[in-house]
């Protein structure tokens, strides 16, 4: 099957595991398939996973409170998981989406949507030991109204691995530190996973941010570091505002700037 419309395929199944069974048949075989970049790109009105989870609103997401109970911590592990399978078809759709780019662009995103692939399927097996499953609870399409917002690359690059992703570096970070208290096996498993995710996804926003350089030397921007809080807020009003913890070790790691860290952070930033 052709590169672009094998993607299309993978991109319209609801189900994570025959969606993840897919992906591995044309993940084996996609270095030799044959590429049509003259074919026509589809326009998602709903996102996959419609099919199986029910959708609300962000505010109306079922909230966790602590990690202390069994359905505390697999609400949490639901929200997880639902990124990941987000993830998946926003990695996906930026390979399918965007043609006529080198083949390292391909490559990449093709081994991104592996990963959270991977990441999915570890979180899922956390919440079935916990006797859940992913589509238990609620979820929103904020991840997948980003991809509707974002139709270029540069808009794409920067809002998803740069901005999104970036959050999750913060957020697993805290995340993790809080679960510590906890002596329980189950914790020191979740941590063990968390630890995973944190540490592949700072390389997904690494990718994204070559990809956003090199979309802003194409297009002759020479400043992109104004170019990306151009993009971020043209989708997320505010967000030079300050944001709290950064993972600063993981931002830098993963392609950040010091002006950039300062800017979010509205402080000095040891860039050392």
């Amino acid at each position: 099957m052709e590169f672009f419309s094998w993607l299309e395929r993978i991109l319209r199944i609801s189900d994570p595991h025959k969606k993840i069974e897919e992906f591995n048949k044309f993940y084996a075989l996609f270095p030799n398939l044959d590429f049509c970049h003259i074919t026509s790109t589809k326009i998602w009105r709903k996102p996959s996973y419609a099919a199986i989870c029910k959708i609300v609103k962000p505010q109306k997401v079922v909230k966790r409170r602590a990690l202390l109970s069994k359905e505390q911590r697999a609400i949490f592990l639901h929200a997880i998981a639902h990124i990941e399978y987000s993830a998946i078809d926003l990695a996906l759709d930026a390979t399918y989406r965007f043609r006529n780019m080198p083949m390292q662009f391909y490559n990449d995103w093709i081994e991104v949507a592996a990963d959270e692939c991977r990441h999915f399927l570890m979180i899922e097996s956390l919440l079935a030991e916990l006797g859940y499953k992913y589509s238990d609870f609620p979820v929103h399409q904020a991840l997948f109204e980003a991809a509707l917002h974002t139709p270029t690359l540069l808009g794409r690059m920067s809002v998803v691995p740069r901005y999104l992703e970036a959050n999750g570096l913060d957020a697993n970070a805290k995340i993790i530190e809080k679960l510590k208290r906890y002596p329980d096996e189950f914790a020191k498993k979740m941590i063990e996973v968390l630890e995973v995710i944190l540490d592949e996804e700072v390389g997904h926003v690494q990718k994204g941010d070559f990809w956003f350089q090199w979309a802003c030397e194409k297009e002759g921007i020479e400043d992109s570091v104004e170019e990306y809080f151009r993009q971020i807020e043209r989708v997320y009003p505010q967000t030079r505002r300050s944001k709290g913890f950064l993972n600063i070790e993981a931002r830098k790691r993963a392609g950040f700037s010091c002006k950039e860290l300062e800017l979010l952070a509205k402080q000095e930033v040891d860039c050392n």
